[in-house]
């Protein structure tokens, strides 16, 4: 359940009592995010003269916030800094993109250290040492260097990063606020650019530019005069500061967010300015601030900076959050941008399909449909294809399939999916050839403290709410008594039948076998629902294998109500995991192998991991797939589409689907008409 951000401004909601902000900047007025975010936090923007009970807000110490100043003044009001909180958004504001959260403070500016602000304040005062606190603090540390998330996350981290064994000087925009705060100018920044060469005799140094100086918004502090010498270079290329911060020996900065991020890595970076991360034991200070003589640990400055500081939001619901949701939304941004954005060619959808993977691949750049492999090279894209269709050629393509919550609704009813899988190595149900999915499952049989909470409060949140992969809905008839064994049925053509059954490659093949081997359980069918609905092929008659047939049942109720299953490779199996029933496998779906269930049949001997239950969601739910979250239209994490999963607000598709879902199952063996 979501609870209000944690922030200095947490207690104001929108609907209750908000404060008049009178403001003096067009930016207050033209950024419908900034406006927005206010909103929920309990300020009105308002324009005209403040009394002496409003506020004047300002943002930071722009060349407009003198005008607020002087107002508030004058009127005896009292002054709001805005600033943007210290994770922002893929590229910088100056290229239009909306921030995730805000830094609202009545003390003063963060990076001011001659005013103390809330933040000051937080980080001297606040005792920082709840558990609860700290342990949110590690985990968020973790999924920003895991992501690569910084305040602007736009780069690509499979580009080639120089190698280790450099010293980081980190360049800032000329005249920034923070920098003029700290008293520096470009003689301080040549200085510490000296102070490097000094104190590394020999080593490789690199001047890292700005995001803003790299794009062109704004110039630097250095310039590639300074860099003439043969052990200085000019890094302007768009790289992930974390990876940067590991092939680093040591790092230098004046006031960038960049040494906060140091910090978070592991450096103790030698900082030439007065951040709000300097005095507190963390950094090497060349200008110390006598008063701050507290010591921290990083997981106390980042809790915070990041937790307590900021007013943050959640763009899924539109309502304040906490630092979990502006997390997720990044990495779910990011992670499309940084697969998207080069653009991609796809082969093999259906008609139907475009639509979706349009909205799922096609925002940070274009994607295009070709079924001609020749024409796919000469555009020079990545190319995607999906699973089922994938030939020799595509043998270097992305696969794409849907993913293990997809819907409210069946895909041969053409239903969108809010989930899908890109896979680069194979595809999840061919254990013929390694995937990606194996890979993560492998990954994550280590996990940390907070990987392992995600996991499991994923895992309870997924059954209290009894979701599954299409969500139908039924009931459930009264089962006999006895030891029950559900056999779900699966669509016999389907490719995880075709490419990871083993001996039993036909519903009739498993329930025979489940009545030989369990000759007085009660044996459970449960046809699927593509077969009920007559789209797919698989319907058999069960007589005297088969105590009961459940019609249009809901397999989340179902699973529990019984104490095994047995299956070939239907995804039911991973779901009977997740609520803590023993399963046993007659081919080798992507859960098998790993030690989690019992195996008949041979399973890949390169699923050498042992991974827990955490960690096989982990990597099954959290990792691998994408997810589009169908009321905004943005990328999302897995626990945003579970809640539009339990709610059921998600727009279902119209008569002409239904009627074309219809003829599919008709046409099926045209299937090249619907391509």
């Amino acid at each position: 359940m979501m609870v209000p951000a944690d922030g200095p401004d947490a207690n104001k909601t929108a609907g209750g009592e908000r404060s008049r902000l009178f403001v003096y900047n067009g930016g207050f007025l033209y950024q419908r995010r900034v406006r927005r975010i206010l909103q929920l936090a309990g300020y009105r923007i308002s324009l005209g003269r403040p009394q002496p009970d409003d506020l004047v807000g300002i943002w930071g110490n722009s060349p407009t916030a003198h005008r607020g100043r002087a107002v508030a003044a004058k009127r005896g009001a009292a002054l709001l800094r805005v600033e943007d909180a210290f994770l922002r958004s893929l590229h910088p504001g100056r290229a239009g993109e909306p921030p995730l959260g805000l830094l609202l403070d009545r003390s003063g500016l963060h990076f001011d250290p001659e005013q103390p602000s809330d933040l000051s304040q937080l980080l001297s005062t606040h005792p920082l040492d709840d558990t609860h606190l700290l342990n949110r603090a590690r985990a968020g540390i973790e999924r920003m260097r895991e992501a690569h998330l910084s305040k602007y996350s736009g780069y690509d981290i499979a580009q080639p990063h120089p190698d280790p064994g450099y010293v980081l000087v980190v360049d800032q925009t000329l005249n920034d606020a923070s920098v003029r705060a700290s008293k520096a100018d470009r003689a301080r920044f040549l200085e510490m650019l000296v102070f490097a060469q000094e104190e590394n005799p020999g080593s490789r140094i690199l001047i890292k530019t700005h995001p803003e100086t790299a794009r062109g918004f704004r110039q630097g502090y250095f310039t590639a005069a300074d860099a003439q010498a043969p052990n200085i270079s000019l890094l302007t290329d768009r790289l992930s500061p974390w990876t940067l911060l590991e092939g680093a020996t040591a790092v230098y900065t004046v006031s960038s967010q960049l040494g906060f991020e140091a910090i978070l890595a592991g450096h103790k970076p030698r900082i030439f300015g007065q951040p709000f991360y300097a005095g507190w034991g963390l950094t090497q200070d060349e200008a110390p601030l006598t008063r701050r003589q507290r010591r921290l640990t990083r997981a106390q400055l980042f809790a915070a900076a990041m937790i307590l500081y900021p007013t943050w939001y959640d763009p899924h619901h539109d309502r304040l959050g906490q630092l979990e949701d502006a997390l997720g939304a990044m990495e779910a941004e990011t992670r499309a941008w940084r697969e998207d954005h080069k653009g991609w060619t796809a082969s093999g959808m259906r008609l139907w399909k475009r639509r979706p993977l349009q909205q799922f691949f096609g925002r940070h750049g274009k994607l295009s449909f070709a079924e001609d492999r020749g024409k796919v090279r000469t555009l020079g894209r990545p190319h995607m294809v999906w699973a089922g269709k994938a030939t020799p050629q595509d043998e270097a393509s992305a696969r794409i399939e849907d993913g293990f919550l997809r819907s409210r609704g069946l895909g041969a009813e053409l239903v969108p999916p809010l989930a899908l899988v890109t896979d680069h190595l194979g595809i999840y149900y061919d254990p013929s050839r390694p995937s990606d999915l194996e890979t993560w499952i492998t990954r994550r049989a280590q996990l940390s403290d907070g990987q392992r909470g995600r996991a499991e409060r994923l895992i309870e949140d997924l059954t209290r709410a009894g979701l599954s992969k299409y969500n139908l809905g039924g009931g459930i008839a009264d089962l006999p008594e006895g030891h029950r064994i559900l056999v779900p049925g699966q669509v016999e053509d389907d490719a995880s039948i075709l490419k990871g059954a083993g001996s039993a490659r036909t519903n009739l093949d498993l329930l025979r076998a489940v009545r030989a081997a369990n000759p007085e359980a009660c044996v459970i069918y449960k046809p699927h629902p593509d077969v009920e609905a007559g789209l797919r092929v698989g319907q058999i008659e069960t007589e005297g294998l088969a105590d009961i047939v459940l019609h249009q049942a809901d397999p989340a109720k179902l699973l529990t109500q019984v104490d095994e299953l047995w299956t070939m490779t239907s995804l039911m199996g991973f779901e009977a995991l997740l609520r803590g029933v023993k399963v046993t496998t007659l081919g080798a779906p992507f859960y098998a192998g790993w030690g989690l269930t019992t195996d008949l049949s041979e399973t890949p001997a390169r699923r050498e991991a042992r991974p827990d239950l955490a960690g096989l969601v982990h990597a099954t739910l959290i990792d691998y797939p994408r997810y589009l979250d169908p009321v905004t239209g943005l990328p999302c994490t897995v626990e945003v589409a579970l809640t539009r999963l339990a709610s059921g607000d998600i727009p279902h598709p119209g008569l002409a689907n239904r009627i074309l879902s219809k003829l599919q199952g008709l046409f099926a063996t045209y299937a090249h008409l619907w391509r």
